[in-house]
């Protein structure tokens, strides 16, 4: 699915940005008989839900030559997602270089790069020889443009053609970084989004004669993607090229290095994870309906630490009942992660009696999935979890339930390190319903989660979160263990002291 959703993301981003044109400027400037400006550069933000600027999109008609001896126009487009969504849901990083004729604008050469992976993975098409009937996904909607979001055609997208169209449906006044703009919408169909599971998309294009992609949206069954014109700029390209291959490319503008902020310790945390720092959560511990302790989980502190922006977040036994056979008073894990994304940097461990199997110290390495145990290396997805991270990362998750239970299409599949190697793990949400909590009933959504551990399996493990904004774990239950929560405060709280982890 995830595969699925990082194509249509990339269609996404070309549909609304490789389509401008003119800006405000002279459109007979710089402009190929195809429509393509060159020099145009063009930059998206990307929202995901409630998140904002979890990536973004560069889109560039670099300039006019020869590739062998045919004349080209060299486009290139970048995308990159981060933060919650690369951690969580989709991690795209790729880049695409397409070499037109920039009479008919169908694509000579198409060359793609996907840096997702422990190495780059490159794929080049070359239609030189043996042209295609209908363009690739960047070339399509320059042609596109001309027609104002309006008309039908082929494009031709890993070796299969696929049917589109585009529908005027309505106008809307749109606000971006770029500015304020009156536009037009367009609903895109077609069986290339239709194959990979998108509801709906649509296009904002302005109504002047450029018809400026303003702002994409498309829906998929986890949620609305947003991508949104925030910068735009002409760079002045090199005079054409007679050389045989080469594609001559602008000059490089020299940008002014802003001074550094400083950094500040313990700075809030983004809203839409929903929970801020110094928030405690105190749980009662019951095995069979006997008390046996009191944990505490706590988010607590922002720092600095190995040079990366640190949020600590904690789980401590803060007392034990005697005779209780498995937690003691001071059992601590400590997890290092993303303030952003919460994706863990590090873990430690520091547990005693029957769970001191667990201790350790794991190094996460998120720009290349590497993870190191202090014994080795292991590989696991970039974004991989470990058990606390995902406790509070799961408040911030998309965990609408299937309407068909039958067919648990919104089952959210997260990658999460134990022990010695990373598992992916199936989370399947459940209609908010009346549970019990501290003796109270309250309205908390059932998340079942499956671990791919046949030892963890066989405990049934499930997390109920609250049915409101701040999705707090109201409670969890680990075989006959069961975490009621008890108590809460939100003060800010100090720095702990003697934390294991080096800065």
């Amino acid at each position: 699915m995830n595969r699925s959703i990082n194509k249509i993301l990339f269609l996404g981003v070309l549909l609304i940005g490789a389509s401008s044109v003119g800006l405000g400027q002279d459109l007979k400037t710089g402009l190929t008989p195809s429509g393509i400006r060159i020099g145009e550069k063009l930059t998206y933000n990307i929202s995901f839900e409630r998140y904002d600027n979890v990536g973004y999109a560069e889109i560039y008609a670099v300039s006019r030559g020869k590739i062998a001896d045919a004349d080209a126009i060299e486009l290139r487009m970048k995308m990159k997602t981060s933060g919650v969504l690369s951690a969580v849901f989709y991690h795209l990083d790729e880049s695409r270089t397409v070499f037109a004729n920039p009479e008919t604008g169908v694509p000579l050469l198409v060359k793609r790069q996907d840096n997702t992976g422990l190495t780059v993975k490159e794929t080049v098409a070359n239609y030189m020889t043996t042209p295609i009937a209908g363009f690739d996904a960047l070339t399509l909607i320059y042609r596109s443009r001309q027609t104002g979001g309006s008309g039908s055609f082929v494009m031709y997208e890993g070796e299969k053609t696929y049917n589109m169209s585009l529908a005027p449906q309505g106008a809307e006044h749109i606000r971006t970084d770029a500015g304020q703009w009156d536009t037009t919408v367009s609903a895109v169909q077609g069986d290339f989004l239709t194959e990979h599971g998108i509801r709906g998309m649509w296009i904002n294009y302005s109504n002047d004669e450029s018809h400026v992609p303003v702002q994409a949206l498309f829906r998929t069954t986890r949620g609305y993607f947003k991508i949104l014109l925030s910068g735009q700029q002409m760079v002045e390209p090199e005079v054409e090229t007679s050389a045989p291959v080469a594609i001559q490319t602008p000059k490089p503008t020299t940008t002014p290095r802003p001074t550094p902020t400083p950094y500040i310790d313990n700075q809030a945390l983004p809203a839409e994870l929903g929970f801020q720092l110094g928030e405690k959560l105190n749980y009662r511990v019951t095995n069979g309906g006997r008390p046996v302790a009191n944990v505490q989980l706590s988010a607590a502190a922002r720092k600095k630490i190995s040079g990366e922006d640190s949020l600590l977040l904690t789980a401590s036994v803060i007392s034990g009942e005697q005779g209780n056979g498995v937690f003691s008073n001071g059992d601590t894990v400590i997890a290092r992660v993303s303030p952003e994304s919460l994706v863990p940097f590090e873990l430690s461990a520091r547990l005693t009696g029957p769970l001191a199997f667990l201790n350790q110290t794991v190094k996460f390495d998120q720009r290349s999935g590497t993870i190191n145990t202090g014994g080795g290396r292991v590989d696991g997805p970039v974004g991989t979890h470990n058990f606390l991270s995902l406790l509070y990362a799961i408040r911030s998750f998309n965990l609408t339930p299937s309407k068909d239970p039958r067919n648990p299409v919104n089952d959210t599949r997260v990658s999460v390190f134990w022990i010695d190697k990373a598992y992916i793990f199936t989370l399947r949400p459940f209609e908010p319903a009346e549970t019990t909590v501290d003796n109270q009933k309250i309205m908390a959504q059932q998340v079942a989660v499956k671990t791919s551990i046949p030892q963890l399996d066989q405990m049934g493990i499930s997390v109920w979160l609250s049915n409101d904004e701040s999705r707090i774990p109201l409670k969890f239950n680990v075989g006959t263990y069961v975490f009621e929560l008890v108590g809460q405060t939100k003060q800010l709280n100090r720095p702990i002291v003697g934390y294991p982890i080096s800065e």
